[in-house]
Protein backbone atom coordinates (compact mmCIF):
# COMPACT_ATOMS: atom_id res chain seq x y z
CA UNK A 1 0.00 0.00 0.00
CA UNK A 2 1.17 3.43 -0.84
CA UNK A 3 1.73 5.92 1.82
CA UNK A 4 1.33 9.66 1.57
CA UNK A 5 5.05 10.14 1.70
CA UNK A 6 5.65 8.34 -1.56
CA UNK A 7 2.94 10.11 -3.67
CA UNK A 8 4.00 13.25 -5.38
CA UNK A 9 1.23 15.80 -5.64
CA UNK A 10 0.86 18.14 -8.65
CA UNK A 11 1.60 21.66 -7.65
CA UNK A 12 1.28 24.90 -9.62
CA UNK A 13 4.37 25.95 -11.51
CA UNK A 14 6.67 28.45 -9.90
CA UNK A 15 5.21 31.90 -10.36
CA UNK A 16 1.67 30.45 -10.71
CA UNK A 17 -0.59 29.75 -13.66
CA UNK A 18 -1.07 32.45 -16.30
CA UNK A 19 -4.18 34.61 -16.09
CA UNK A 20 -7.36 33.40 -17.85
CA UNK A 21 -8.37 35.79 -20.65
CA UNK A 22 -12.15 36.19 -20.47
CA UNK A 23 -12.44 39.54 -22.23
CA UNK A 24 -14.54 39.64 -25.49
CA UNK A 25 -12.39 39.34 -28.61
CA UNK A 26 -13.90 40.53 -31.90
CA UNK A 27 -12.93 38.72 -35.11
CA UNK A 28 -10.84 40.50 -37.68
CA UNK A 29 -13.02 42.16 -40.31
CA UNK A 30 -13.00 40.47 -43.75
CA UNK A 31 -12.82 43.80 -45.52
CA UNK A 32 -13.32 47.40 -44.65
CA UNK A 33 -16.79 48.89 -44.94
CA UNK A 34 -15.68 50.99 -47.92
CA UNK A 35 -14.52 47.89 -49.76
CA UNK A 36 -17.82 46.11 -49.05
CA UNK A 37 -19.91 49.08 -50.27
CA UNK A 38 -17.74 49.42 -53.37
CA UNK A 39 -18.11 45.70 -54.15
CA UNK A 40 -21.89 46.00 -53.72
CA UNK A 41 -22.10 48.97 -56.10
CA UNK A 42 -19.96 47.26 -58.76
CA UNK A 43 -21.93 43.99 -58.55
CA UNK A 44 -25.26 45.86 -58.73
CA UNK A 45 -24.11 47.86 -61.75
CA UNK A 46 -22.91 44.78 -63.61
CA UNK A 47 -26.15 42.96 -62.73
CA UNK A 48 -28.30 45.80 -64.10
CA UNK A 49 -26.24 45.95 -67.28
CA UNK A 50 -26.66 42.20 -67.88
CA UNK A 51 -30.36 42.41 -67.03
CA UNK A 52 -30.94 45.19 -69.56
CA UNK A 53 -29.06 43.26 -72.26
CA UNK A 54 -31.20 40.20 -71.59
CA UNK A 55 -34.38 42.30 -71.42
CA UNK A 56 -33.78 43.63 -74.94
CA UNK A 57 -33.28 40.09 -76.21
CA UNK A 58 -36.45 38.90 -74.49
CA UNK A 59 -38.37 41.83 -75.99
CA UNK A 60 -37.18 40.85 -79.47
CA UNK A 61 -38.35 37.27 -78.92
CA UNK A 62 -41.73 38.45 -77.60
CA UNK A 63 -42.24 40.75 -80.60
CA UNK A 64 -41.43 37.87 -82.95
CA UNK A 65 -43.79 35.55 -81.09
CA UNK A 66 -46.64 38.09 -81.10
CA UNK A 67 -46.06 38.83 -84.79
CA UNK A 68 -46.23 35.18 -85.73
CA UNK A 69 -49.38 34.73 -83.65
CA UNK A 70 -50.98 37.77 -85.30
CA UNK A 71 -50.01 36.45 -88.73
CA UNK A 72 -51.40 32.94 -88.21
CA UNK A 73 -54.57 33.79 -86.23
CA UNK A 74 -56.76 34.52 -89.30
CA UNK A 75 -55.71 31.20 -90.83
CA UNK A 76 -56.54 29.30 -87.64
CA UNK A 77 -59.89 31.10 -87.30
CA UNK A 78 -60.78 30.31 -90.92
CA UNK A 79 -59.85 26.67 -90.42
CA UNK A 80 -61.98 26.47 -87.26
CA UNK A 81 -64.93 28.06 -89.08
CA UNK A 82 -64.49 25.61 -91.96
CA UNK A 83 -64.52 22.65 -89.54
CA UNK A 84 -67.60 24.11 -87.86
CA UNK A 85 -69.50 24.38 -91.15
CA UNK A 86 -68.39 20.89 -92.19
CA UNK A 87 -69.78 19.53 -88.92
CA UNK A 88 -73.08 21.36 -89.39
CA UNK A 89 -73.40 19.85 -92.88
CA UNK A 90 -72.56 16.40 -91.48
CA UNK A 91 -75.25 16.82 -88.79
CA UNK A 92 -77.77 17.83 -91.44
CA UNK A 93 -76.91 14.84 -93.65
CA UNK A 94 -77.14 12.49 -90.68
CA UNK A 95 -80.56 13.91 -89.82
CA UNK A 96 -81.73 13.39 -93.42
CA UNK A 97 -80.43 9.81 -93.33
CA UNK A 98 -82.05 9.01 -89.97
CA UNK A 99 -85.44 10.58 -90.77
CA UNK A 100 -85.83 9.53 -94.43
CA UNK A 101 -88.57 6.98 -93.54
CA UNK A 102 -90.63 9.40 -91.42
CA UNK A 103 -93.58 10.83 -93.38
CA UNK A 104 -93.83 14.60 -93.45
CA UNK A 105 -90.32 15.10 -92.09
CA UNK A 106 -88.31 17.78 -93.79
CA UNK A 107 -84.76 18.41 -92.58
CA UNK A 108 -84.43 21.70 -90.74
CA UNK A 109 -88.12 21.81 -89.80
CA UNK A 110 -90.35 20.25 -87.21
CA UNK A 111 -92.72 18.06 -89.24
CA UNK A 112 -92.78 20.57 -92.08
CA UNK A 113 -93.13 23.67 -89.88
CA UNK A 114 -90.09 25.98 -89.87
CA UNK A 115 -88.63 26.31 -86.42
CA UNK A 116 -87.65 29.96 -86.89
CA UNK A 117 -90.41 31.69 -88.84
CA UNK A 118 -89.00 35.22 -88.73
CA UNK A 119 -85.47 34.34 -89.83
CA UNK A 120 -84.42 34.25 -93.49
CA UNK A 121 -83.67 30.74 -94.77
CA UNK A 122 -80.18 31.80 -95.87
CA UNK A 123 -79.21 33.05 -92.41
CA UNK A 124 -77.15 30.70 -90.25
CA UNK A 125 -78.64 29.98 -86.86
CA UNK A 126 -75.90 28.63 -84.67
CA UNK A 127 -76.96 25.53 -82.76
CA UNK A 128 -76.40 25.02 -79.06
CA UNK A 129 -73.79 22.60 -77.80
CA UNK A 130 -76.26 19.73 -77.38
CA UNK A 131 -77.58 20.16 -80.91
CA UNK A 132 -74.09 20.55 -82.38
CA UNK A 133 -72.82 17.38 -80.68
CA UNK A 134 -76.06 15.43 -81.07
CA UNK A 135 -74.40 12.56 -82.98
CA UNK A 136 -71.16 12.58 -81.00
CA UNK A 137 -70.30 10.41 -78.02
CA UNK A 138 -71.06 12.00 -74.66
CA UNK A 139 -67.33 12.07 -73.92
CA UNK A 140 -66.74 14.67 -76.68
CA UNK A 141 -69.52 16.94 -75.39
CA UNK A 142 -68.27 16.68 -71.81
CA UNK A 143 -64.70 17.53 -72.86
CA UNK A 144 -65.97 20.55 -74.79
CA UNK A 145 -67.96 21.77 -71.80
CA UNK A 146 -64.90 21.40 -69.56
CA UNK A 147 -62.78 23.30 -72.10
CA UNK A 148 -65.36 26.08 -72.33
CA UNK A 149 -65.46 26.29 -68.52
CA UNK A 150 -61.67 26.48 -68.36
CA UNK A 151 -61.66 29.25 -70.97
CA UNK A 152 -64.25 31.20 -68.99
CA UNK A 153 -62.24 30.79 -65.78
CA UNK A 154 -59.10 31.96 -67.56
CA UNK A 155 -60.88 34.97 -69.05
CA UNK A 156 -62.21 35.90 -65.60
CA UNK A 157 -58.64 36.03 -64.36
CA UNK A 158 -57.46 38.08 -67.34
CA UNK A 159 -60.52 40.32 -67.35
CA UNK A 160 -61.40 39.65 -70.98
CA UNK A 161 -64.12 37.62 -72.60
CA UNK A 162 -62.98 34.40 -74.26
CA UNK A 163 -63.02 34.19 -78.00
CA UNK A 164 -65.07 31.43 -79.54
CA UNK A 165 -63.40 28.12 -78.70
CA UNK A 166 -62.13 26.03 -81.53
CA UNK A 167 -64.84 23.53 -82.38
CA UNK A 168 -63.96 19.88 -81.99
CA UNK A 169 -64.99 18.00 -85.08
CA UNK A 170 -66.83 14.73 -84.70
CA UNK A 171 -64.41 13.30 -87.24
CA UNK A 172 -61.57 13.96 -84.80
CA UNK A 173 -63.49 12.28 -81.99
CA UNK A 174 -63.65 8.98 -83.88
CA UNK A 175 -67.34 8.93 -84.91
Amino acid sequence: MATAERVKQDMPPKGGYRKINFARVFPKPFASSRALVGTYIVCTGVGWYLYLLNDRLVDKYQVESRSSLIAITPLLDAEADREYLKQLRKNRETEEKLMKNVKGWKTGTLYGEPIYKTVDKKELIEPGLNEYYVHAPDKVLNETIKLAGALEDKSDLEGTAPTSPDHVSLEQSGT
